[in-house]
């Protein structure tokens, strides 16, 4: 009679031992599980920094090829919030995951928006070379002509002629209104109902005639695209851009005049806005405005 307690207490000893003993292993196990997790995410904020200063190095790079004094601008602006979302990611806490989470988002952003100013610069830059070249070779004929004897002059004149001949439409007096809701100048950039655009595509008699199609993208001071229902993509190079506006028009190889509008459903901020404008895959003209 007096063994039967005896055991019941050592059993009820044992079975002590034993909760204590798992959860001491759980709890061990628990704060090992966040001290990788915050090893982790300590690891995925260092490799972010490093990713944040490659790119804001390479905005650097771009401003010392580029010429243009509107692009050179907009290249700054996007390094500045390249910087500034740097600084947001070295002083956030390594226990804040959902912070880590939306500046990892935002460092997709910055990689796509660094992917558009490569693509849009190397096309000005082979555009440039392009015509570089071609500008080479039309002088070296046009000097193989001059030393030619007087019987081919007027074969002279149609190459020199030809040579100032760009293939390429162009895009020039490029203006940009904002209307208030009575179709005049908005005063206050929250009274802006409507963007006008009106520009010139210049006369090209060496442009195959026919029905083209002029896109126009506009960028907001954070390098988004305005779009609406009836927003969609193009083709240019290889890859697809969005457009915000787009319209259809008969080029005969004369001068035609161009108005487009845009209609304001969105909020607008105070900054510098750029517009691109696109025909036959190809980019014909490109202005910076302010709001």
């Amino acid at each position: 009679m007096e063994k039967k307690p005896k055991i019941i207490i050592t059993s009820l000893i044992v079975a002590i031992v034993v909760v204590v003993g798992v959860t001491m292993t759980l709890l061990l196990m628990e704060r090992q599980s966040k001290q990788d997790m915050l090893q982790l995410f300590e690891l995925e904020k260092e490799e972010m920094s490093n990713d944040y200063l490659n790119y804001a190095k390479q905005y650097d790079e771009l401003q010392e090829v580029i010429t243009n004094d509107s692009l050179r601008r907009l290249l700054d602006q996007e390094k500045m919030r390249v910087q500034r979302l740097l600084e947001e990611l070295q002083s956030v806490k390594t226990s804040d995951a959902a912070e880590i989470m939306r500046l990892k988002k935002e460092l997709q952003t910055v990689r796509a928006v660094m992917r558009n100013y490569v693509m849009q610069i190397d096309s000005l830059g082979r555009l440039n070379k392009a015509l570089d070249d071609e500008n080479k070779q039309l002088k070296r004929q046009n000097r193989e002509v001059v030393s030619q004897v007087t019987t081919l002059t007027e074969e002279k004149e149609a190459l020199t002629e030809k040579m100032t001949i760009a293939s390429q439409l162009n895009a020039s007096n490029i203006t940009v209104a904002a209307n208030n809701k009575r179709g005049r100048k908005a005063r206050r950039i929250k009274d802006v109902t409507q963007l006008v655009f009106n520009f010139k595509i210049d006369r090209n008699p060496n442009t195959e005639p026919g029905v083209k199609t002029a896109y126009l993208r506009i960028m907001k001071p954070d390098n988004t695209v305005l779009k609406n229902a009836n927003s969609g993509t193009f083709d240019f190079e290889d890859t697809k851009l969005t457009y915000s506006i787009r319209r259809d028009f008969e080029f005969g190889g004369d001068e035609v005049d161009m108005t487009m509008y845009w209609d304001v459903k969105e909020y607008l901020f105070e900054g510098t806005y750029r517009l691109d404008i696109f025909v036959d895959g190809n980019l014909i003209g490109y202005a910076s405005f302010e709001l």
